[in-house]
Parts: structure tokens; sequence; C-alpha cells
């Protein structure tokens, strides 16, 4: 028998932060306004996953798409998304979430209005940090209100780094 406790899940690992993120947030606001905090809260949050996307991509040792799309088996693990692929291909990658707990358990903690500052934008830096060819497209969310995130992925011909210009040493998921 193990002592190891399994990983947590990503939707567990955002419910911890923010729990904890809340109150320093609600103070921050309290001090600077809805939109400074806002401004802030994707400053700081952004440039964390852009460097987990850019220690992902190493620890892949590739930054393609087709490399890209497992991640999604992370983003939905214990049911934190349900997801409706639309197309996957080396150069594509489509899909509708359906529903979203991140958005369920951010509204849960009264942080509705900073829900898309603490995760949604996540994935724009994420990519970024990961290969900056890749195009995320995404119209709506339902961070927002949205029935569903529309997530369309582009990767044009010839879009990686040379494998020794890939930054970080681990494994990183924004």
């Amino acid at each position: 028998m193990s002592d190891a406790s399994p990983p947590l899940t990503l939707l567990s690992q955002r419910e911890i932060e923010a729990k904890i993120v809340a109150p320093l947030l609600r103070a921050v606001r309290a001090e600077l306004g809805d939109e400074k905090t806002r401004e802030l809260v994707r400053g700081v949050i952004g440039e964390l996953a852009r460097q987990s996307g850019a220690e992902l991509a190493k620890w892949l040792g590739s930054e393609t798409l087709e490399a890209f799309a497992p991640i999604l088996d992370r983003w939905s693990e214990g049911g934190a998304l349900e997801i409706e692929l639309v197309e996957k291909s080396a150069d594509r990658l489509e899909f509708n979430v359906t529903r979203c707990r991140y958005a369920e358990m951010y509204r849960a903690l009264g942080l509705a209005e900073l829900g898309a500052s603490l995760s949604c934008q996540r994935d724009f830096a994420l990519v970024q940090g990961f290969n900056p060819a890749i195009r995320l497209t995404r119209t709506q969310t339902i961070m927002e209100g949205a029935a569903f995130c529309d997530f369309r992925f582009r990767a044009p011909e010839g879009s990686t780094r040379p494998e020794s210009d890939l930054p970080g040493p681990t494994p990183g998921t924004a």
C-alpha cells in the first residue's frame, strides 16, 4: 500500500487557490476598485500561465498542437469540464465546453466577477507560453454567462521552435 496521495485535480487546486486569494482580492478591490483589481489579477495570472505553458512545452519536448491536445484530459479531471470535440487534427483543435465546474465553483465562492480573470484568461497565456505561433480564438465563455465556451486552436505549418529553444525544466498546466 502506497503512502503517496493522489495528485490534486486542477479544479481542486483552483478551489484551494480561490479560497486563499478571495479575501485578499476583496481587500484589494476595496482599495483599488474593480477595474484596477481585474487588471492586476490578469497580469499576475497571465504571467504564471505563460510560464506554465513554456514549462509544458519543455516537459513534452514538443510545442505542437498535437502534443498540446492531451492537456484537455488534465483540464477535465474529476468532471471539471464537459467537452464536445468539434475537430482534432495536426493544425486544429476545436471543442466546446458545455459544462464548466470551474465557473460553478467561482460562483459558489462569490467570485463570479473575477472568475474570468482567475481562470479563463489563463488559456490564452498558457498557449502563448507553450507556442506563440498557436492561436486560440474564443468568443464566449460559460463563466461570462454564455451557454458554452467555444475553443478554437490553430497552428500554422512550421510553427515550432528548435527543441534547444524550448524553455523550462518541469511540466506545467497553468
